[in-house]
């Protein structure tokens, strides 16, 4: 199987993940800069360049795309799949889970627990806003933030206000939501890979910081999900139409409350907590999906002969 990999640093520790795993699995695999592909669009001729060469007889492709490049790097994946790759994450489906506000109101709509979130435009509306969330601290949140960035708590009213004014001076867009202070700042990760959650980690929020990301320096350590968990997780995967997702969640006395559907998540931490190859897993899957719709034909993984 002819597998691609959209990564724009071929160096980071998912991205080489996965290529070690389709590798030793017996698949060709290349990671592609999106960034770098361009394309040609004509009803019933779809083509893909990369540095001056095509691109063709792709049987899967795995995006790893930056929030940065969300736009551009959906464009170039929708491109492949008009192509007739295959992908678990498609187009669309990263496009909603980036989308805090809409992820929020589709796992609303389906009955799936999660913080309650306010969403408003006009500054007159912003006292009863915040009225609707109750007493502070709440969480402001970008909508389109990744890795803990542009997520701030606001541990009175008036800085719940001065929050708001200051992300609406920038035209940014954003939410606000209760901060749910039995989790004790903890969130859970499950990774979800097709239908099932293939390992889970429980990060813990460092002294002084309420957001528990790796990246802001939260500890990691392996848990076990409640049944309730592990089909939150998987349902919050399905209505986003991801087939690998990073479901962030946070126990609370009323049930899991989902915080993001994370639809490129890093694999660094949840293999050194969980201790599972979730690599060769995601690679596993494209397999199974590609055979079923009859578009090619894994090889089988390379062995050593003996002397």
């Amino acid at each position: 199987m002819k597998i691609a990999i959209l990564s724009r640093n071929p160096r980071l520790y998912s991205t080489q993940r996965l290529v070690e795993a389709a590798r030793a699995r017996g698949h060709t695999v290349r990671v592609l800069d999106p960034l770098r592909c361009y394309m040609a669009i004509a009803p019933g001729a779809f083509r893909l360049r990369y540095k001056g060469r095509e691109l063709s007889g792709v049987d899967a492709v795995i995006p790893r795309i930056g929030a940065s490049v969300t736009f551009y790097g959906t464009a170039v994946l929708r491109q492949f799949e008009l192509m007739g790759a295959y992908s678990p994450n498609p187009s669309d489906a990263i496009l909603r889970a980036r989308d805090k506000l809409r992820c929020h109101q589709m796992l609303a709509g389906e009955g799936l627990g999660l913080p309650l979130t306010v969403f408003g435009d006009n500054p007159d509306d912003t006292e009863d806003l915040i009225g609707l969330l109750g007493k502070p601290p709440h969480v402001v949140k970008l909508n389109e933030g990744a890795q803990g960035n542009g997520v701030v708590l606001a541990e009175t009213a008036s800085a719940s206000r001065s929050l708001i004014e200051a992300f609406r001076g920038l035209y940014a867009n954003f939410v606000v939501q209760e901060f749910v202070a039995e989790a004790g700042g903890a969130d859970l990760r499950a990774f979800v890979v097709g239908d099932r959650v293939v390992a889970a980690m429980k990060r813990q929020a460092g002294e002084g910081e309420f957001r528990a990301n790796l990246h802001r320096g939260g500890r990691a350590s392996p848990v076990r999900l409640s049944e309730v968990e592990t089909e939150t997780a998987v349902r919050a995967a399905r209505i986003m139409g991801l087939g690998v997702a990073g479901v962030d969640m946070l126990r609370s006395k009323r049930g899991p409350l989902v915080l993001e559907v994370n639809s490129s998540p890093g694999l660094e931490g949840i293999e050194a907590a969980s201790g599972v190859d979730v690599a060769s897993a995601i690679v596993s899957l494209a397999e199974a999906r590609v055979l079923e719709a009859g578009r090619g034909r894994p090889r089988r993984p390379r062995r050593k002969h003996r002397a």
